[in-house]
């Protein structure tokens, strides 16, 4: 699975014009679904965006993680992520997860970060989103399970 993390100060999604998710400080998190990914990889990737150290500690370094700033989580289906863009000018998707899968996967992250952590917020699967933030610093990383 893959997560493109980003601190913001704030982010919202929103499905034909009514908001469906928000979070003030925290992480946006766009998820992609491969083909071989499975429910222990989305359990990995969750552990991996809530302690992924990116937010600044006393010394201004980035020390801290998700979980200790108390932020909010916002989880969006990104199914672009698992592109092949290695060659020609139009992306792929042959390693990219059947949507059926892609959903259950999705659904399976999701209920976890419900589980583990808040507050957490999410996008719609399938849905026409358009996504609002504000990225903190810039801070942007590519987190994924192999």
């Amino acid at each position: 699975m893959i997560a493109l993390i980003q601190r913001v100060s704030e982010a919202q999604v929103r499905v034909s014009g009514e908001v469906v998710g928000a979070i003030g400080r925290g992480v946006l998190a766009l998820i992609g679904v491969r083909r071989a990914d499975t429910d222990a990889a989305a359990q990995r990737l969750l552990e991996r965006v809530l302690s992924y150290r990116i937010f600044p500690d006393p010394e201004g370094r980035m020390g801290l993680a998700l979980r200790e700033v108390g932020g909010g989580l916002l989880l969006v289906p990104q199914f672009t992520l698992a592109a092949d863009t290695r060659k020609g000018t139009r992306a792929g998707f042959s390693v990219a997860a059947a949507p059926a899968e892609a959903r259950r996967l999705f659904a399976y992250l999701l209920e976890r970060a419900h589980s583990a952590y808040a507050p957490v917020s999410a996008g719609v699967f399938g849905a026409d989103m358009q996504v609002a933030l504000v990225n903190d610093g810039p801070v942007t990383f590519w987190l994924e399970t192999a």
